[in-house]
Formats: structure tokens, C-alpha cells, sequence
């Protein structure tokens, strides 16, 4: 199963690239592909972080405290997870609703429902990434933005995806973001738009990545290696 649907106008394996640590064309800018789908593209150092912590991040985060301290502006309300969402186990398959704001956009309602990273890449990439150590962990999922957010018979919404790819370095990890935004209701994704999801997931990954060590290590899950600090 691929992650996009043809109205994307773009295949599964398009974004094996993000799985290379050498740079890509663009890093961090917007584009607009031929089918009128807008690409955004962020990348976001993330000091002291690891993938696992990424992971555990989304497995966590259930209240509009925790939404704060992902980005204590943009940030607006958190709506809730649906039943597929296991706390402390799983997010693959589940959606959360939530309204924030995107950059200089007013806050809008927001619908993502997460996927198998595997869905993203070409078979096999993923996996043979994560072997080589060139990728700790990927976060996909379909998304929508407003009030009326189209969704298909799986509950995926119809306007658009994301894909994160973190790459975990010696001074932490790096975050690799795409997303793709189609036309919504015969309306194609004005630049301002996409710049705006640029300048909000670089910020708010930003600010993570500046409490979410110590969150972290505060799960006695998590308690075998912290750092000593003395």
C-alpha cells in the first residue's frame, strides 16, 4: 500500500532520497509540482535528541500542555486521538485532531492519520536504511486542514501527506520533513500557505527538541541511559 494516491502526482519511492544523508536539492524551501500539488520541504536539527525519543514523543503526547510544549504559539487546541491510538504503544493507524496556527495563518482545524512508515518508500528502503544507520525512524501520514477536511473510505484525508525522516547524528539527530498539499475543493495551496507550514514545522520541532530529552528520561521507562551530568 502507498502512502499517496495518484492525484498526489507523485510514487512510492519518490522519497527514498530523504533515507541519504547527503544533501538533497532542496533542503528546507516549497515547490510546485506539475499536478499542482505543493512540496514543502524542512530540515530541523534536533541538539541531544534521538529518533527514539521522536517515537516515544508520539506515543505520549495526549493534552493541550503537551501541544504547548511542542510550539507554545501556533499550538491552539488538541482535539483529541481516536480508539486506534495506544498510549505508550502505538500511533500507526490513528488519527488526532487538533487546531493550530501556521506561522503568520490563523489557526485552523487539522485532521492526520498516521501510517506504517513503510508506506512512504520503496520496499525495502526504509529497513535497509535503518540498518545502515542513516535513518532512526520515520513519521507518515495523511493530512487536512479546515473544517470540512474530505476524507476517503479509510478515514485518510484527501488534500495532502507528510513524511519525517530522523536521522540520529553525534550531536543528536536531524529532521528531514516533506509535505505534499494538494487542491482542496477546486482550490490549489497558495505559497503563503506552504511557507507558512514551513516556518511552523521547523519551529515547532525546534522548540521540542529543547524539552523533549528531559521528557524523555522522566519515563522511568526510559531511566537506563541518561546521562550523568556531574
Amino acid at each position: 500500500m502507498s502512502l499517496f494516491p495518484d492525484t498526489f502526482g507523485i510514487a512510492a519511492g519518490a522519497l527514498d532520497a530523504m533515507l541519504v544523508p547527503a544533501p538533497l536539492r532542496i533542503e528546507s524551501g516549497i515547490e510546485r509540482l506539475p499536478s499542482g500539488v505543493v512540496r514543502v520541504a524542512v530540515r530541523t536539527d534536533l541538539p541531544n535528541c534521538k529518533g527514539r525519543m521522536l517515537d516515544w514523543w508520539f506515543k505520549e503526547f495526549e493534552t493541550n500542555e503537551h501541544l504547548l510544549m511542542w510550539h507554545p504559539v501556533d499550538h491552539v487546541e488538541h482535539r483529541g486521538w481516536d480508539a486506534q491510538w495506544r498510549k505508550g504503544q502505538s500511533y500507526v493507524g490513528a488519527t488526532i485532531r487538533a487546531v493550530e496556527s501556521l506561522g503568520d495563518i490563523p489557526p485552523v482545524a487539522a485532521v492526520i492519520r498516521f501510517h506504517d512508515p513503510r508506506e512512504a518508500f520503496s520496499p525495502g528502503a526504509y529497513d535497509a536504511a535503518c540498518n545502515r544507520g542513516d535513518a532512526s525512524l520515520a513519521v507518515i501520514a495523511r493530512i487536512g486542514f479546515g473544517d470540512d477536511v474530505e476524507l476517503d473510505a479509510a478515514g485518510d484525508p484527501l488534500q495532502g501527506a507528510m513524511v519525517h525522516v530522523v536521522r540520529d547524528t553525534p550531536f543528536g539527530a536531524v529532521l528531514r520533513s516533506c509535505f505534499l498539499l494538494g487542491p482542496a475543493h477546486g482550490h490549489v495551496v497558495p505559497d503563503a500557505v506552504a511557507l507558512g507550514l514551513l516556518q511552523h514545522c521547523s519551529s515547532e520541532f525546534g522548540y521540542l527538541s529543547r524539552c523533549l530529552p528531559s521528557l524523555y528520561w522522566a519515563d522511568p521507562a526510559n531511566r537506563a541511559d541518561v546521562p550523568t551530568m556531574w
